[in-house]
């Protein structure tokens, strides 16, 4: 065999391109595979920071449609393609509505990768009845912390996270996360890092005297749970055994399941991670903050976000109308 010349070797890989030929000239379909797609989309989530769990619903519901539709190139999906998806779902409307959500969002992410050309998905739309979500009240929140005996742990622990996001508005996952050097007792503020925020932007929260004297001892006690577990953390929310409260990224928390018991143990409707953070929101507008505020205190990266967050039924809307007359 005559040796080729080192000039004659072509330095630039050309592999896709002889592939694609050879798929072109079998009479394979040509396209962008989906699950290859998924797979860089996912990549750039994890690289911009996503939540796991955002990462996992993508994951979950392109699979779902890929399975449902049998379409396996990013360029063959269409809107039919869509709504065959969506008819095929056993669920209601809000259900679907957010499992579009995360296609779409996935589909955009196609759009700006140069697979695909044009957003013919802008048009498919699932109309829901958006019911008012109520946020938690004083009452509600003083009838929990009554009935809860603090000299246990588990509810010094249980008391301390319903008023912490009460009073500062962090969601359950950032509660999950913040250790105790978050926690400045002196000054009476939280200074959240914006590792921790949704929107990754650090955040300082200041808590009232009663939160103080909350803090103050759970975290002496955290203190001796971890030194009789021997656990090394500095968890701010730590089980009985001194460990994490939250299991893996679905949530599988301390701190909601036991909530939940409360709530229904006391017959308390608004005594959850979301409606404690609503009246936190709600409790801001009633005093008079504005809608820039509040959005900086929830750590919301859009005010849209904000305004739908502070969805105010009639009677609320009359209210706060009377102010001004």
């Amino acid at each position: 065999m005559t040796k080729r010349k080192p000039s004659l070797s072509v330095q630039t890989d050309l592999t896709d391109l002889s592939e694609a030929f050879r798929s072109s000239s079998d009479g394979k379909k040509k396209g962008y595979p989906i699950n290859k797609a998924l797979t860089t989309v996912i990549k750039q989530m994890r690289a911009s920071g996503l939540r796991p769990r955002t990462i996992n619903d993508y994951e979950l519901h392109v699979n779902h449609f890929v399975e449902v539709t049998g379409v396996s190139y990013v360029e063959d999906i269409t809107v039919n393609c869509i709504y065959e998806w969506l008819s095929s779902m056993n669920v209601n409307n809000q259900t679907k509505l957010t499992r579009l959500k995360c296609l779409k969002a996935f589909l955009s992410r196609c759009l700006d990768n140069g697979w695909i050309t044009v957003n013919f998905w802008r048009s498919i739309r699932i109309k829901v009845d958006n019911p008012v979500k109520e946020g938690a009240t004083d009452k509600e929140l003083n009838i929990l912390l009554t009935m809860l005996d603090l000299s246990r742990f588990t509810e010094l622990r249980d008391a301390t996270a319903a008023l912490l996001m009460y009073q500062t508005g962090v969601r359950v996952g950032t509660l999950t996360e913040l250790q105790e050097k978050h926690v400045n007792l002196d000054e009476k503020i939280l200074r959240i890092d914006g590792g921790l925020i949704k929107n990754h932007q650090a955040i300082y929260l200041p808590f009232d005297n009663v939160l103080y004297r909350l803090l103050d001892a759970l975290i002496k006690q955290n203190t001796v749970i971890r030194s009789e577990h021997k656990e090394d953390n500095r968890y701010l929310f730590v089980t009985k055994n001194g460990t994490k409260i939250a299991s893996d990224v679905n949530n599988h928390n301390n701190i909601i399941k036991r909530l939940n018991k409360h709530a229904r143990e006391y017959g308390l409707k608004n005594i959850n991670p979301h409606a404690l953070r609503r009246g936190f929101a709600k409790n801001l507008l009633r005093k008079g903050a504005n809608i820039a505020l509040i959005s900086k205190a929830l750590g919301h990266s859009d005010i849209g976000i904000t305004t739908r967050y502070l969805h105010l039924d009639r009677e609320e809307v009359a209210e706060s109308l009377r102010n001004f007359l």
